[in-house]
């Protein structure tokens, strides 16, 4: 019998979770938040947007299949979401030793192991997501081997300039549309969604000034932390909203376009985080079961003349995307890429690509080529 090294998760009220480890044993301190997902673990865990946090996972058994290879694809890493784990540490109710599934190389523990990523299992993640819920997100650190460390509020630093990439990267060069993806974190899938319109994709840094490239249309990415942070990348995608430059935003993208547009952004209490968020597109009655996972959103009562709510949540009522009445400005607030979770609004690429090239563009923005 495997001997079971005791672990904690303290909280910032002080409160005390005690549990078993897995994965990497290390003291790690960050955001404490929870997905109510049932699967897609390896995709979660992938997602950027996770940089500086420790996740709750509500569903009870989790490692249950493995983790999948690392087989590329398109230069991209087919069954992830980007090239490693970005969460600060992992915390469930029941971690799965035996894994089986027929695309499964290794377990979730031996590649958290190999990524240095801490997790807890065998605490009560019913109690500690009420605790969230009820209190709101809140700060906390796992401890192992009596290893304290400091709290650590990562929501103070610019996490998007922490897993943003340095220098640019092309995907489908010989596509018919060039995209600029604003890499604040960008998931895999949404580059995916873009190749497979055969757009050639120009993924720059958060901060990159990619008006001296020739391009069609601007998509914000999803990403971590505070948009406010973010004051480079909103003052570019100003430039794009006054040159009437197709722009479409997704999750961290949705704020920053809002940002640009002059409007405000809070943060939420505990924030959407799941594969099953209902979102109602404003004016009708049709609602979408979404993925989503972010802390902050947009102030519609904030938003100028000429900018609409586009989607609500139907559980809160908070935005859920916005857009202009006569430009080609759009965003969205939850995944419409999905990975993990329903595709009900995958859609809303193709309203962005029918944008590019509509009346309402001004022009196409040549200089050199990366």
């Amino acid at each position: 019998m495997v001997d079971k090294k005791q672990v904690k998760l303290i909280l910032e009220d002080n409160s005390i979770f005690y549990g078993f480890s897995f994965g990497s044993e290390k003291s790690v301190s960050g955001e404490v938040v929870f997905n109510t997902g049932m699967v897609g673990y390896p995709e979660t865990m992938t997602d950027p947007s996770y940089k500086g946090q420790i996740l709750v996972l509500t569903y009870p058994l989790i490692g249950n299949y493995g983790i999948p290879s690392d087989d590329q694809e398109n230069n991209l890493k087919k069954h992830f979401e980007s090239d490693k784990i970005h969460l600060q540490g992992l915390i469930v109710s029941d971690y799965s030793k035996d894994h089986n599934h027929w695309n499964s190389e290794k377990s979730l523990s031996g590649w958290m192991k190999e990524q240095d990523i801490p997790g807890i299992y065998g605490i009560d993640t019913r109690e500690l997501t009420k605790k969230l819920r009820e209190n709101g997100t809140m700060l906390g650190k796992i401890i192992c081997n009596d290893n304290d460390i400091v709290l650590d509020d990562p929501n103070k630093r610019n996490l998007v300039s922490e897993v943003s990439v340095k220098e640019s990267v092309i995907y489908n060069e010989q596509g018919d549309k060039k995209v600029v993806v604003i890499d604040c974190g960008v998931k895999n899938n949404i580059i995916r969604c873009l190749v497979e319109r055969n757009c050639c994709v120009i993924k720059v840094p958060w901060d990159y000034d990619f008006f001296k490239h020739e391009f069609d249309a601007v998509l914000i990415s999803n990403g971590p932390g505070n948009p406010k942070m973010c004051k480079e990348t909103i003052n570019n995608v100003k430039k794009c909203l006054e040159k009437d430059i197709p722009t479409f935003g997704i999750c961290l993208g949705n704020q920053i376009l809002a940002l640009a547009a002059d409007a405000d952004t809070y943060k939420l209490k505990y924030g959407h985080r799941s594969q099953n968020q209902p979102c109602i597109e404003v004016g009708t009655k049709r609602c979408y079961i979404t993925s989503q996972n972010h802390g902050y959103a947009v102030d519609t009562k904030t938003l100028p003349e000429g900018w609409l709510p586009w989607f609500e949540n139907a559980n809160d009522g908070t935005n859920e995307g916005i857009k202009h009445k006569t430009k080609p400005f759009m965003s969205f607030q939850g995944h419409p890429e999905h990975y993990p979770g329903p595709v009900d609004t995958n859609f809303l690429f193709d309203k962005f690509i029918e944008n590019i090239g509509k009346d309402f563009q001004s022009q196409k923005f040549v200089s050199i080529k990366i």
